[in-house]
């Protein structure tokens, strides 16, 4: 995700400080990663520096100086690039999973155990993900389905794996 082009679009809706950006992005965007006041001011900082935000204003308080950031014509110009360019589909030709079990059959371990581990990693995510969706509004609903379409086709390469690992085991034999 750019977190650049997403504070640039949640500024799209009017002028913020900092913190409102961090706000903002964390209850919209960042259940399970919220960002860091660092890096919220660094990318604002990088922002401003590129010519796509603005400082709108400055007030004194308690603390440091609060900067509240406007987003320029450039910035509405390159959010809207941004989110016209489609994603590259990532392909995952050099799973970690897969690296693991080619490494088990080369050295000579059980590379089904090794699959029937992570199958229940899988499965126990799943059921996280589960819940969270079933309690969750629209929005959370929506990343969980990603998430959950994604782990399902990973259990489907794992079941595919394991009914190959003969075959896995003979081709990297050689």
């Amino acid at each position: 995700m750019s977190i650049g082009h997403t504070l640039l679009g949640l500024l799209e809706s009017g002028p913020r400080h900092g913190y409102d950006l961090k706000r903002a992005f964390d209850e919209k965007f960042g259940h399970d990663r919220p960002l860091h006041y660092g890096q919220v001011y660094s990318t604002m900082s990088r922002l401003l520096k590129n010519g796509l935000v603005e400082v709108d204003g400055i007030e004194a308080g308690d603390g440091p100086e609060r900067k509240r950031y406007a987003i320029t014509e450039a910035g509405v110009t390159d959010v809207a690039r941004w989110l016209a360019t489609p994603e590259k589909p990532e392909p995952y030709l050099q799973s970690t999973l897969y690296t693991k079990v080619v490494l088990a059959l080369l050295t000579h371990r059980d590379a089904g155990d090794i699959l029937d581990t992570q199958r229940s990693e899988h499965l126990r995510s799943m059921r996280i993900l589960t819940d969270r969706k079933r309690k969750g509004d629209l929005a959370d609903q929506l990343i969980c389905d990603h998430a959950l379409f994604h782990l399902e086709a990973d259990l489907r390469w794992l079941e595919l794996a394991a009914a190959r690992l003969d075959k896995l085991r003979e081709a990297v034999a050689r």
